[in-house]
């Protein structure tokens, strides 16, 4: 909600809404409970943002949490585990058997969001403009140039510098497309991107476990889910200094986290 405004944002959180009774079969007025999870949600101004604009469409109940803590019910429901979270931002969050919890991340694009979408598509075109050819089919420049809609080297750095910023995170098909093409470049951002995650769980785990503990952790958000490359070497980089990271092979879908929580709450 920082990054677009807050009418931007009701209509994406009202089409985000709708689209979810659509798919339930039911309609906004009959919703008695409701939880969402959105990024920012600890900031108290963003969250009494989102639950305003959500009450013009929702009558019942409203809680908004954090978006890692609806994927960490996702993940581990009430029970101990580490959530790395790479979407458009990035945030890793834990808890242990004592219900510590513990985050690494999350603070926005401009000073944090390592590893994110935005994140790899930046750091996809600070590389591509340096990229030595830019002839050949797999070259990173071409692609990124061609999804911005221009062509010239002045212009992607035209593009990338302009105010307001573009969508950086909408370049991550272009750098995995890339990376299927062998492009050097996009591979290299993207095992960064891996190890800037492994990094963020690393935190987080040491501020919980004891190096002997059994650690479940679990992955969730579109640069996991899109990139076999990012998973495994997000896994080998934190198996190497924690061996007993339990990590789940399946990305974690938030939205049955929130459904989780809403239930809870319910009781």
């Amino acid at each position: 909600m920082v990054r677009v405004g807050e009418a931007q944002a009701r209509e994406s959180l009202h089409a985000a809404i709708r689209q979810a009774c659509q798919s339930a079969r039911v309609t906004t007025p009959e919703i008695t409970r409701a939880c969402i999870g959105v990024a920012g949600a600890a900031r108290e101004e963003v969250r009494e943002v989102i639950l305003r604009l959500a009450k013009e469409i929702i009558p019942g109940e409203i809680e908004v949490v954090g978006d890692m803590e609806v994927a960490m019910e996702a993940a581990f429901g009430e029970g101990p585990g580490v959530i790395v979270i790479a979407g458009t931002g990035s945030i890793a969050y834990g808890r242990n058997t004592k219900l510590r919890t513990a985050r690494a991340g999350g603070w926005g694009h401009a000073i944090s969001d390592e590893g994110s979408g935005h994140w790899i598509g930046r750091a996809a075109v600070a590389i591509a403009v340096r990229e030595t050819d830019q002839q050949s089919e797999a070259c990173l420049f071409k692609l990124i140039a061609k999804s911005w809609g221009v062509a010239t080297h002045e212009q992607v750095v035209m593009m990338a510098n302009r105010s307001p910023a573009p969508d950086f995170a909408a370049l991550l098909p272009v750098v995995l497309q890339a990376a299927q093409k062998k492009n050097q470049q996009a591979g290299s951002v993207l095992v960064q991107a891996a190890d800037e995650l492994s990094t963020l769980a690393k935190q987080v785990i040491q501020a919980l476990f004891s190096e002997q503990e059994a650690v479940p952790v679990a992955m969730s958000g579109g640069v996991f889910a899109n990139s076999a490359q990012v998973r495994e070497n997000f896994y080998n980089r934190l198996s190497v200094k924690w061996p007993n990271v339990r990590l789940a092979q399946t990305v974690i879908e938030p939205v049955q986290g929130a459904l989780q929580l809403a239930r809870k709450q319910a009781r």
